[in-house]
């Protein structure tokens, strides 16, 4: 089973918006990007997927953060994950996350309140 964490807080510093977890589990110190998101329409969460040697990590993105996400998205920021002490760029989150909004946009798929939420939020029209 795939591991989950959930970047709870959100921070704009320095040209990058910083992203970190309530908590960690220490097992999980060597990741990597992978360069991919996914949706949670249940969460109402966009998901970015990280890697370790042998499995993926799921580092959810709940809608509490998704102001500042929009703002990245924007002004073209670094999205950064922080874990104590350690940074890792979160390839391609930005990319990513334009075909989602895009795929969201207008497709019953991904439910009611998961679309309003991302067309209301991310001002898509």
């Amino acid at each position: 089973m795939n591991k989950r964490i959930e970047l709870t807080k959100a921070t704009i510093d320095n040209n990058h918006l910083i992203l970190e977890p309530d908590s960690f589990p220490n097992e999980l110190a060597e990741l990597q990007a992978k360069g991919q998101m996914l949706v949670d329409s249940d969460q109402l969460a966009f998901i970015y997927i990280l890697e370790t040697a042998d499995e993926f990590v799921y580092a959810g993105l709940p809608h509490t953060i998704w102001k500042e996400l929009k703002e990245a998205k924007d002004k073209s920021l670094k999205v950064i994950l922080k874990i104590k002490e350690n940074e890792i760029e979160l390839a391609d989150i930005l990319d990513e996350l334009d075909y989602l909004l895009e795929n969201i946009k207008g497709n019953a798929n991904y439910g009611e309140e998961m679309e309003n939420k991302v067309v209301g939020l991310f001002s898509l029209t």
